[in-house]
């Protein structure tokens, strides 16, 4: 360790003066005006002038003879470096109390019928991510006015305005942000194996991208009873939060993309935008959380894609540590933030049988079969990670089903109308589990979806039925 010489004020006599000198160049050359603290202090007989500056709200703090967007620096490690100009428009927010989110967007016009068609789309996404009929009935419908108390709206006038919120819950943005997903060969970006970009309402992308990760880590599978559970290698609710969290969370004034990238030893997340002012690395662990965006973070809320208090850190490391992986990894770097969550289970690996997604019987899938599909619209997951086309068949033209799709098949003759819920239930599965193989057998045209999905059933197709029994 380095040794440092405290040497002192030459002459002890003109400290005041020397303190005032300091208070006024900061003073006079910071806007807004800063008062640092000065003390002083004896250390070994010798006087030393100690100067504080603690943290403001009147953000950004910058050199007045540079002005706001030259003079704008932040500190990245133990280097200082100057504000990129996206940074500054955040910091300046920030000192304003004020939000992207919740800001007038100019050049989105709306009327009573877009706004009646959000609503009700959003009510349909927390319908289908509430599994408990209980719950479900507690579903409030959406107005204009829950639209206007979040934010999403505002009034101007007489007038019914739209914010940066609504271009983004309706992929409507002029500048409507996109998610990048990818897979690389190795631990490194060097090459890469697939990569898809998904774009849409920021609703649509985080399941797009939630159902592209799922295709692509490994499937483990364990005998419960007569049926097959299948196991992913990794958290599947941690992955649905942290893909969430990067969207609800992400700085909107950064014109970068959220990234996710799977290695062969990790799942990388990455979003765009600096921590926030009072947000740590170690205060995120203990579950506290800032909202850069609020009118997003009630919306994923009703929409049940989120939690709104911070529960989605604790949580992941609390069930990583549950599957027997190592802590995640949290980065506050480059004016981004990134978490790597580890694969590798090795309470699971040896002891179930897992699948890896790109590889059937020694042969790669095929690279573009298309197992997501990046429309404003839907999402599309394949029939099976190991087959070409969502409607297999087998030699004599039956479509051939797996042990998990059989089992879900099996539920639904005895109660068509059972809620994903209930079948987790009686197979003992999760319940992405049981989305997952409904959406198995939905591309394999084996059954279908009738009525709504509160109030409809399955209808199973007759020749599914005889190819399974074949």
């Amino acid at each position: 360790m380095e040794h440092l010489r405290l040497s002192g004020l030459r002459y002890p006599d003109l400290v005041f003066g020397v303190m005032d000198s300091i208070a006024n160049a900061v003073s006079d050359h910071c806007e807004p005006k800063i008062i640092p603290d000065l003390s002083i202090r004896n250390i070994d007989g010798k006087c030393l002038i100690v100067l504080n500056v603690f943290p403001g709200t009147m953000r950004p703090y910058y050199l007045r003879s540079k002005g706001i967007l030259r003079g704008t620096y932040i500190r990245i490690g133990s280097t200082t470096r100057p504000a990129e100009p996206c940074m500054v428009k955040d910091l300046i927010l920030e000192g304003e109390n004020r939000y992207f989110d919740k800001e007038i967007c100019r050049e989105l016009i709306v009327n009573e019928e877009d706004i009646n068609q959000l609503c009700a789309q959003m009510k349909e996404v927390a319908l289908r991510n509430t599994w408990n009929e209980h719950e479900k009935a507690q579903i409030r419908p959406l107005t204009r006015n829950h639209l206007l108390s979040w934010g999403i709206l505002k009034e101007e006038g007489d007038q019914i305005v739209a914010t940066n919120a609504f271009g983004l819950l309706t992929g409507r943005l002029p500048e409507q942000p996109v998610i990048q997903c990818a897979v690389f060969k190795g631990n490194t970006r060097a090459y890469f194996i697939d990569r898809r970009e998904f774009a849409g309402s920021i609703q649509e992308q985080i399941e797009a991208a939630y159902q592209y990760v799922l295709l692509k880590i490994n499937v483990g599978m364990k005998v419960n009873g007569i049926y097959r559970e299948d196991v992913y290698e990794l958290p599947t609710q941690s992955i649905r939060e942290l893909i969430a969290n990067a969207v609800v969370h992400r700085s909107y004034n950064d014109p970068g993309k959220i990234q996710i990238a799977l290695y062969d030893d990790r799942l990388e997340v990455t979003s765009p935008g600096m921590l926030l002012n009072g947000i740590s690395i170690q205060k995120m662990k203990e579950g506290y959380t800032k909202l850069r965006n609020p009118a997003i973070a009630e919306a994923c809320a009703y929409m049940k894609i989120i939690e709104k208090w911070g529960s989605g850190i604790p949580r992941l490391f609390q069930e990583c540590k549950e599957y027997g992986l190592p802590e995640p990894e949290l980065i506050d770097f480059e004016g981004d933030f990134r978490v790597n969550m580890y694969r590798n289970n090795p309470l699971l690996m040896g002891r179930e049988q897992y699948i890896d997604p790109t590889q059937v019987n020694g042969n790669p899938t095929q690279a573009s079969g298309n197992p997501t599909q990046a429309s404003g619209n839907s999402t599309q997951a394949s029939g099976n990670s190991t087959q070409d086309s969502g409607n297999p068949t087998q030699a004599n033209g039956k479509r051939q089903l797996n042990a998990g799709e059989t089992a879900v098949l099996n539920i639904l003759r005895d109660n068509p109308s059972l809620s994903q819920k209930r079948i987790a239930e009686r197979l003992n599965w999760k319940v992405d589990r049981v989305k997952y193989y409904l959406n198995t057998l939905k591309r394999k045209k084996a059954v279908e979806r009738v009525g709504s999905s509160q109030k409809g059933f399955w209808k199973i197709n007759e020749r599914a039925e005889e190819g399974e029994k074949d």
